[in-house]
Parts: C-alpha cells; structure tokens; sequence
C-alpha cells in the first residue's frame, strides 16, 4: 500500500452523493419508517385499551341499571368490540379509508345508543329521558383510544364528526319528537307553577339542547387539545428518529462507548485541535494477484469476511474506523477523544487483528480457499482533527502521523513480517501499561529506518507471523 498524502476522512451522516437534501431524504425515511412501527404500535395498543375499556364497562352497567333491558347496551358492546378487531385488520400506515369508515361506524353507532331509546325497555318513557343518562360522555372513550394509533388531523376529525352526529341525533329527537308528550309536559309544568327553571330541570321530555350544545363545545376542545397533543408526539417521534439516525450512522464509525460520549454533546467534533493519537493501517497483502481471475462474488465475500472481523476488533478496543482503502483499512485510537491507553489500545487492535485472520483462515482451510495474509503499520503521533466541508461534513485526521503509519505498514513487505509498530507507539504503550505487559512479547527491535517524509529515522518494532 503506498503512503497516503491527502486528508483521512470519512461522513457523518447522508448520502454522499446527494449532500444535505440527501441527508434530509434519509431522515424522512427513517421518520416515516418510525411513525408506520408507531402506527402499528399504537393500533393495537388502541384496540386493546378499547376492549379494556368495553369490558369495564359491561361490568359497571347491570350496577347502575339492574334491568333486563341493559342487555340491549352489553350487546352493543360487542359490536364496538368488533369494530375495533376490524380496525386492526385494516389498519396500516397513515390512515386509509376503510379505517376512517370504521371510526365513522363508532361515531354513528355511539350516537344510535345515546339517542334512540333502548326498545327492549319496560316503561314508555319520552325520548327526552335518553339525555339524562349522559352517555354522551362516552364519546371520550372513543376520542382517547384514537390518540393511540392515529393522527392529529384524524383526532380532529373525529371530533368534528362527533359534533356533527350528536347535532343531528339532537336536532332528530327535538324536531320528531318534541309534541309526543305534550300533555305529560303539560300536567307537569302546571304542578310546579311559574318556575320555569325548575320545569326546564325535572321535564321529562325536555331534550335540553343547551346542555347538548354545551357538550358539543366541550368535546371539540378535548378534541383539539388531544390533536395537539398527538402532533407534538409525532414531531418528537420524527425528531428521535433522526438522532437515533445520526446515532447508527456514528456507530458504523466509532465504538459503541464513543457514540455514547459523542450523543451527549452538541456539535462535538466542529472545533479544530490537535491531539496525540494511534494511527493503524491495514491491508490484504496480494490481495491484487488474489483477485485476479476469480468471481467477483468470491472476491467480494471475502473482502465482507476481511472487514468484518477487522472492524469488530476495532470496536472492541475502542477505536474509530477511519475509512476502508480497498482491502484495507484505516483506523484510529484517541479519536474524537484522546485516552488514557490509546497506544495500547492500538497495539492489542492489531495484535487481535492478526489472529483473528488466524481464524478466518482455519474456517477457510477446509473449503479449499487460499489463506489471507495480512501486514499492519502502527505509529503514534501528532495529528490535527476537525470537520471539513460544508454540505457534507467530513471528519479529517491529518498530519505525518498518518502518512508514517501508512508507509510502516508498506514496510513489512520489506522485513517480511505481519507487523511494524513505530518506537513512539511501543513506548507510549509501554508508558500507559506501567512498563510491563504481555502486550510487547512477541515484539522485536529493528534498526531505526529512514520514512519518507520524515526528517530522521524512525525506530520500529516489528512481530512475526505471516510471510509477507
């Protein structure tokens, strides 16, 4: 691999090749994919709360009505209930129109129940009567379920649409109904005398359409207020789902207790600095010659193979993938944030690289596919981090760091060996081990060795394992 000159970087979030309205695509993807998991979450959570809700109150009618004829009210029950395993049929993502003529049904249904007089009941009583039950209050069953699975604009609607059948079954009972019981209305008011409020209040025909208006009023504000209410939980819902975006889409760089430390933080990677960090390359040696004549899927696979367990081992001695190069890889210890064992961190990274291929290659063996080789450049140093760009961020290490641990790794080629580690990055590991660790057993001193476009020569350490 030859030695890198130009900025190691790598994006943040977004489609490269679209810029920021392709990040924007992205998140409103992930958004709407979010909200169609919360629909479906929600729909069911809403049936359920409905089928709750039936039963209490099939338990609490035979109290308050110990009749016969409130069995006219516990079947139509079962038809709510039924109306809601439909919904949960139909439902799906946004709203369709079966759905809304279901949640019409409900409506309808509710306001039959609460309007015309139960038909199986014993006494002739006037259709005025109906009222006193305030069944209108079960309405807010309805509309409470709904802000579950379903949204704002939906909340509203039905409570436009509650407003308007209970108008009409309102209107429907004063208009048909108003002279049925006019005698009764008669003998009444001249029992009580002059005092029309108290008549208003005990008339057993008297539909009240005050209290009915006002019910209305109340319902459309709890209405409106619940529709609010849903809009602001679906702008969070789109809101978290764009960090949890940003979230996955840091993790495919950083280890999981980076991502952590870079979540907390506003804008954590803008400010330009300079750090002492651990700069690791890799690559496939032959990998060319490998490739040469074999089917692209098998070269493919193998890469996936490759970079797979590179990346784990990355991740799971805390370091940042840089970028892939082809068939090999860039990564770095100290990134965005230095600590306190990046050197050695970056020495175990390469140690566990090299004998994880030692496994790749056993599980390979008995499938008849040639064994990978591997060479590793290590080198510890100072390097200048921030994020370039504009409508596409990048996050750029730069400084010789980078291009000696590029050209160290080349070196291997040279003394025949898996690894070389520059002198600086044995030592600071050494500094942060305490001064002893199996970590340095398998490392020999070399000469110090000329790098290109380094002033003076560079002490290395080199570990065995592969040929080159």
């Amino acid at each position: 691999m030859s030695a890198v000159a130009e900025p190691a970087v790598f994006p943040l979030s977004g489609n490269p090749a679209n810029g920021r309205d392709g990040v924007r695509q992205d998140v409103q993807r992930f958004a709407e994919a979010a909200l169609a998991e919360s629909k479906r979450e929600g729909l069911w959570l809403a049936v359920r709360a409905r089928w709750v809700a039936l039963a209490v109150i099939a338990v609490t009618l035979p109290i308050m009505n110990p009749h016969w004829d409130v069995l006219y009210y516990i079947a139509s029950l079962g038809l709510f209930a039924a109306i809601g395993w439909a919904q949960l049929k139909v439902g799906k993502a946004g709203v369709s129109r079966p759905e809304l003529f279901l949640m019409f049904c409900d409506l309808a249904l509710m306001t039959f129940i609460a309007v015309v007089p139960n038909p199986f009941a014993p006494s002739d009583w006037p259709i005025g009567m109906q009222f006193r039950f305030n069944s209108f209050i079960y309405f807010f069953v309805l509309l409470s379920t709904a802000t579950l699975a379903y949204s704002w604009r939906t909340v509203i609607a039905m409570g436009t649409w509650t407003a308007g059948l209970w108008a009409i079954g309102v209107g429907w009972a004063w208009y048909f109904h108003a002279d049925s019981y006019a005698a009764l209305a008669e003998r009444v008011r001249a029992a009580i005398g002059s005092d029309v409020r108290m008549f208003a209040a005990i008339d057993p025909t008297t539909i009240n359409v005050t209290a009915r208006f006002q019910e209305v009023v109340v319902f459309i504000i709890v209405a409106v207020t619940l529709a609010v209410a849903v809009r602001r939980s679906n702008a969070l819902l789109v809101s978290h789902a764009g960090i949890e975006r940003e979230r996955t889409n840091l993790a495919r760089y950083f280890s999981p207790n980076v991502v952590e430390q870079l979540s907390k933080n506003d804008e954590p990677l803008k400010q330009v600095r300079t750090e002492n960090v651990a700069v690791l390359f890799t690559d496939i040696v032959g990998f060319t010659a490998y490739a040469d004549g074999r089917n692209p899927a098998e070269v493919i696979r193998t890469l996936r193979q490759f970079h797979e367990r590179m990346e784990r081992e990355i991740f799971r001695h805390g370091g940042t993938l840089d970028k892939y190069l082809g068939d090999g890889l860039m990564a770095t210890f100290g990134t965005p944030f230095a600590g306190n064992s990046d050197a050695g961190n970056a020495l175990r990274c390469a140690q566990a690289m090299l004998d994880s291929v030692d496994e790749l290659n056993h599980e390979r063996k008995p499938r008849g596919e040639p064994p990978i080789r591997i060479s590793i450049g290590l080198h510890y140093g100072q390097v200048v981090l921030g994020d370039i760009g504009l409508n596409r961020l990048e996050f750029a290490v730069i400084g010789t760091t980078v291009n000696a641990a590029s050209r160290l790794e080349s070196l291997t080629r040279q003394f025949g060996c898996a690894m070389i580690a520059s002198d600086e990055l044995v030592q600071q590991a050494r500094a942060e081990a305490g001064g002893s660790s199996a970590d340095f057993a398998h490392l020999v001193a070399q000469p110090p060795q000329a790098i290109r476009g380094l002033e003076r020569p560079l002490g290395i350490w080199t570990r065995a394992g592969h040929a080159a």
